[in-house]
């Protein structure tokens, strides 16, 4: 079963991508709607989007992620599919204390995706086991 964000986001998301097609910009209007929606979060999401930190990791087995690299520099594991990133951010604030509904991580996969500027990579099957199971430190 696959996860969708609230009407209002994937409406705005949908916006931003059709506007993006048409004139190439974003309008304040669509900035305002995602700092509306998302709050803070929104800003800082748009930089990890402008650092093209967002990585679409596939495999041949079909398995699919993406890699975030966060404004620290440290490696996130995101599923779009079911909104669960593997930073101290989510598990905080969203799982813990329940005040957002997406870290930035997740939010700049989303725009990423809307804006055509996610990155793509191939792995092995090996690489992609490695990838969503990693060795403990």
């Amino acid at each position: 079963m696959e996860v969708f964000l609230p009407l209002v986001a994937q409406e705005l998301l949908r916006e931003i991508k059709k506007a993006l097609q048409e004139t190439s910009q974003i309008s304040d209007e669509h900035l305002l709607g995602l700092k509306f929606i998302f709050g803070a979060t929104a800003l800082f999401a748009l930089d990890l989007v402008d650092q093209r930190s967002v990585t679409h990791v596939t495999s041949p087995s079909g398995r699919s992620t993406f890699q975030v690299t966060g404004s620290s520099g440290k490696l996130y594991i995101c599923y779009k599919a079911c909104h669960y990133c593997s930073c101290p951010a989510f598990t905080f604030s969203v799982l813990r204390r329940g005040d957002s509904m997406l870290c930035k991580h997740i939010l700049a996969v989303y725009l990423s995706q809307a804006l055509g500027v996610c990155q793509e990579m191939t792995v092995s099957d090996k690489q992609m086991s490695e990838i969503l199971l990693p060795k403990e430190d």
